[in-house]
This record gives C-alpha cells, structure tokens and sequence, in this order.
C-alpha cells in the first residue's frame, strides 16, 4: 500500500516536470522571456581555462552596489530609455562574486590597505601601502622588511609592460599600491615625509619615478602633477599655484632625462600629439592634485584625456610587448564625490568608469586578456523610498500614484541619500550657503532644485565629509580564468585570482 502511494506521487511529480514551458501561463510574458533568454545565454558560456597573457584591473574607488545601480539607472534615463533595466557594461561581465573590504585593523578601510590587498595579496592595516600587517602607521624604521611584492612589480621582473592610470593623484592611495611601499599613504611628496627622508623612507613621487622595477612603467597617466615639482616652479596651469616638493628636485625632468623615449605631457593636446608607436614611455600629468570630475572636465582650461582616451592610450602602447601586460585603471573620483555628498558627480564618474570598462573589452580579446572590474570599498549612498519606475534619480520621490512621498515631518525627501555627510550640516539650498540647520530639522526641499548638479544629497548624520562603507562590494571577471571570481571571497583573492591567471608569483 505504502509502495503504492509513493509511486502514484512520484509519478504525478514526474508528470507536472514534464510540463512544456510553453503552456505555462506566464510564458509569453515579456519579463519571463528576457529571463529565459538570459539563462540560455549563461549556459552558452564556458570558462576560459588557458593563461592571461595580458591583465587589466578596474578599480572604481568607492563604487558601492548602489553606485552601480545608481549609474545604471541615470546612464540610462540620459539616452532616454528605462533606466531600471538598462545594462551597463559592466552588468554583461558573466561572472561576479562579493568581495569582503575589511582590512587588518578596520572594519570599514581606507583606500591604502584595500589596494594593497587586490595588488598584492594581503591585508594589511588602514593608511598603509605595500606593506603586511606587522608594519606601524607612520613608523619609518619599523617599515623596513616589511615591503610586499605588487604583481606589477611581479611583472616588470618578468619582462612584462605595465601601466597605471587614475583620475586621482598618481601617488594617492590606489595607483600608488601598484608600485610603493610607505607606512603612510599621505607621504606623497618630500615635504609630506618631512624627517623621516632621513630615516631612508621615501616619498611615492620619488618611488614611482625611480622604481627599480624592471624598466619602469611605461605609461602613468593620471593627476597629482604638485607632487613631482619644487615649491619654487610655477604650475603650466593653475595661475599663483606653484609645486609642493621642498628638496628643488624636479621629478619630471628626472623621467624625461632617462632617455630620449620618455615622455612627459600635461594637458589634452600633448596627450593627443604623444606618439607611443616607436615605444616610448608616457608620463602625463594632467592636474596639479586630482583631474576634474566628468561632468566638469569640459570647462578645463587646458583641457584634460578622458578614462576611457587614458585607457586606450595605455592599451595601444602596452599591447606593443611581446610578452604581455598589466594595466591598473581607477575611476578615482567617484570616491570624492561620494565624500563631498554630491551624488551627481559621484555617480557620472561611475559612467565614464564603464565606459573605460567598454573601450577596454573593443581592444582587447577575452581569449587572452583577463580583466577584472571591481571596487576598493563601498560608501554609505542609498537609494531609498518608493518612486515610482522612471522617477527622475535626482528628484523627489514621487510614488507609483504619482503622488510626491511625505516624511513623517511632512517634508518631502529625495530618493539618494547619505547614512552621513555633509548634506546634514550643510544642505545645498543655495549655492554657497553654510548655514547648519539646527538639530533635528531638516530642510524642506519642495521647492529646491535637488537636480542641481552642486546639490548635496541629504545625510543622517552631520560630517565634514561622508565615510566608507563596510559593505561588501562586487568583483566583475572575464577573460581566462574569470570562472574563479564566485562566491563571497576575501579581497585579497582578487591577487590570487590574477596571479593564478597569468603564472607571475606562481612556483615553477
């Protein structure tokens, strides 16, 4: 009897599994078949199993879950299309897995030991750069046998070329883990290392001009051009605006005087007229500290390269090597935009990031060139409430009735929002105004332009500048061995995962 109850179950549910899905009643659904169709298109695709020959890291500083589907959707709401299900570059990347940020001593990093951690495999502490975690914040002496090996330094040993490329500072944090080794990430010029110049420490403007590995990059391009000039050399740009290095060392004619092949430009027309095709060396520096955000890159006097021109400068002269490369290349300001609780500028460097993303994936194979997009760290952005599909991603929330959404203070709020930041303290009503609100009331915004491009996002709580965010952030993998990116991993897998790929730190 028992035998023959299970057997009629088992085989009713053998039945119901061999119902076509065409007679389910959803199967001519629009949404059911895009995901079909995006299953089909999963299993199409197989792992790439052979060696990198080339490497390129994306890195989007800060760029947090929510910066992805923030830029998503505004990418997508400028072309006029849903935003909602727009897809960015980065989305069509087929695999992806969580990376936990935390460093060695902090919950929530900074910059330096997250890039220390993708670049070289470990985690080490918050303000410390290319060194492990037994190394002291500040301490020169207690630095020394510290150092870890960056897999650029990896591969310039192997005879391989390297680039590095940021919208940053080239000697802020991130690109400067590629190359250096300090137990202080703002040691970036002379003055800044002050007395410990003594104690054998060097600045990272100095690290990267005179980095003993191999032959040295052969393309940086980024910002921070203060950093590598003397205090008495006037800025080529910025009127009044003079170098920051104490010790009258020009770092730039340093590089230039290493041979007649390398380069040195500071503006978008010497970046433009730079011929890299008899393979000489690029060293361009477009600002005296960070570039301009994108959305105000335009209005530069002197014009600036794109990320995506950057990129694809770097790849035309990387590519020129027989043996390969590896290429960093940081949407660095996404980050301090986040900082300044300016969602505007944050989230279209994340657009000008993908688009990097794009040229990258045109000019390279994935049978030969693994690339990795991910992010350092997250930030503490939100995107909140309940406005309805297509609700302008800067405005008020309007609900799915169309109706403008009301706090329990009878104020309406905007659908972007910061845990902490600025927009607590000084909420961009007018431009220029400094007025902290008082404790506990928050502006009414119904008739404020919160699609200003200076507007502040509002923030819980009152600080100078917003913070990281803890948050797990996302690893986006394609190319040979990208099938490892799966799962929630450390972030220091991500070195693994590139050394894996390419052979360099692997044993013999």
């Amino acid at each position: 009897m028992i035998r023959t109850l299970f057997s009629g179950v088992c085989c009713a549910a053998l039945m119901a599994a061999h119902v076509s899905a065409a007679d389910l009643p959803q199967a001519s659904d629009s949404y059911f078949t895009a995901a079909k169709a995006a299953l089909e298109a999963k299993l199409a695709v197989q792992p790439i199993s052979g060696k990198a020959k080339n490497i390129i890291i994306f890195v989007g500083d800060g760029m947090s879950v929510a910066t992805v589907t923030a830029a998503r959707i505004l990418e997508g709401q400028k072309r006029g299309v849903d935003g909602e299900s727009n897809v960015l570059t980065i989305d069509t990347f087929p695999y992806t897995a969580m990376s936990k940020t935390y460093s060695h001593d902090g919950q929530v990093s900074d910059s330096a030991p997250t890039a220390t951690a993708m670049v070289a495999g470990v985690k080490t502490r918050n303000d410390i750069i290319g060194l492990n975690q037994d190394a002291v914040v500040g301490d020169c002496e207690a630095s020394k046998g510290k150092e870890v090996k960056s897999i650029f330094e990896l591969a310039e040993e192997a005879g391989l070329a390297t680039g590095v490329v940021s919208t940053a500072r080239i000697t802020h944090a991130t690109p400067a883990a590629t190359y250096g080794h300090t137990p202080d990430r703002d040691w970036e010029n002379d003055k800044e290392v002050g007395e410990n110049l003594a104690k054998g420490c060097k600045d990272l403007a100095d690290q990267l001009v005179n980095w003993t590995a191999g032959d040295g990059f052969e393309v940086i391009l980024g910002g921070g051009r203060s950093n590598f000039v003397p205090a008495e050399t006037a800025d080529v740009e910025d009127e009044g605006k003079t170098g920051s290095r104490t010790d009258k060392r020009d770092l730039t004619a340093e590089w230039t005087s290493k041979s007649n092949s390398h380069l040195y430009v500071t503006d978008k027309a010497g970046f433009d007229a730079a011929d890299l095709s008899s393979g000489a060396k690029l060293l361009g520096l477009f600002d005296r500290s960070h570039m301009e955000y994108e959305l105000d890159r335009p209005k530069d006097a002197k014009g600036e390269p794109s990320l995506a021109e950057m990129t694809a400068k770097s790849i035309e002269r990387l590519s020129q090597g027989e043996k390969g490369f590896v290429l960093m290349v940081e949407g660095g300001r996404i980050d301090h935009a986040h900082h300044a609780g300016n969602a505007a500028r944050a989230l279209e460097d994340a657009i000008a990031f993908d688009q990097a993303i794009k040229k990258a994936l045109e000019m390279t194979k994935r049978e030969d060139t693994l690339i990795v997009a991910t992010a350092d760290h997250g930030h503490t952005m939100t995107i909140n409430g309940y406005p309805k599909r297509g609700n302008p991603l800067f405005g008020l929330v309007v609900d799915v009735d169309g109706e403008v959404a009301k706090a329990a203070d009878g104020k309406p709020y905007t659908t972007l929002g910061y845990a902490n930041g600025p927009g607590a303290v000084f909420p961009a009503l007018e431009k220029g105004k400094t007025e902290a609100q008082p404790a506990g009331v928050r502006p009414d915004l119904t008739t404020v332009d919160t699609k200003s491009p200076d507007f502040l996002q509002p923030a819980l709580v009152p600080m100078e500048s917003e913070t990281h965010a803890g948050d797990d952030v996302v690893i986006y993998a394609w190319g040979p061995q990208a099938h490892l990116v799966s799962g929630t991993v450390e972030e220091n897998y991500i070195y693994h995962v590139l050394s894996n790929a390419s052979g360099l730190g692997q044993q013999d």
